[in-house]
């Protein structure tokens, strides 16, 4: 599994690492629970890169107006988004705000660009997240560890050149003793910082 997954080389040395020590761990210990675990989620990640479709601005402009009504301005600007990405594809992926009241559309604005430019949508909700590891993931060292929302909605999409909708944004919980959301948030939505994103798992 971890071969077909394409892993890159760090991530390979890692797991392979990973991979001799569960080899001479006695079956059914709690750590050799963990260790497979890892090795599962690091097998379930679309690592590869997946060729990506051409944008259509056209096509786009036509998904956009059959699933909302009116919206002409927001519509605008996701078009001129696109056509951007279009003209500059290996540029740092800028990060759009939809800002409104409930009910006006804007997570299904974020499914009508996913199914534009061809590409799967996942939806994290935030609401009420109070704890930094719910975004940045937990360490390996506790029981019931897990990877962060954002590594969990990659795997969930199947695909690492996903549409991910940051839902509820400013219904994150106010930090304490477990760390700040919103400060965790800054290296997600920051372009010079996320690429370098590292989840803590």
């Amino acid at each position: 599994a971890l071969e077909e997954a394409a892993l890159p080389e760090e991530v390979n040395n890692q797991a392979q690492r990973e991979l001799r020590r569960l080899e001479r761990m006695p079956e059914g210990g709690p750590e050799s629970g963990m260790v497979r675990t890892y090795l599962e989620w690091l097998s379930e990640l679309p690592w590869k890169v997946a060729d990506e479709k051409l944008i259509d601005i056209a096509e786009a402009r036509r998904v956009l107006d059959e699933d909302h009504h009116d919206l002409e301005k927001i519509k605008r600007r996701i078009i001129e988004f696109l056509a951007v990405r279009k003209l500059n594809p290996d540029g740092r992926g800028p990060i759009l705000c939809f800002v409104g009241p409930p009910g006006v559309g804007k997570t299904s604005l974020g499914q009508s660009i996913a199914r534009a430019i061809g590409r799967p949508f996942v939806r994290v909700s935030l609401g009420g997240v109070h704890d930094e590891s719910e975004i940045r993931g937990h360490r390996r060292t506790y029981i019931g560890s897990m990877p962060g929302n954002i590594i969990q909605g990659v795997r969930r999409a199947g695909s690492r050149s996903c549409v991910m909708m940051l839902d509820e944004i400013d219904k994150l919980g106010a930090g304490g003793f477990q760390g700040d959301p919103a400060s965790a948030l800054l290296e997600v939505l920051d372009p010079e910082q996320n690429a370098t994103f590292r989840d803590a798992y």
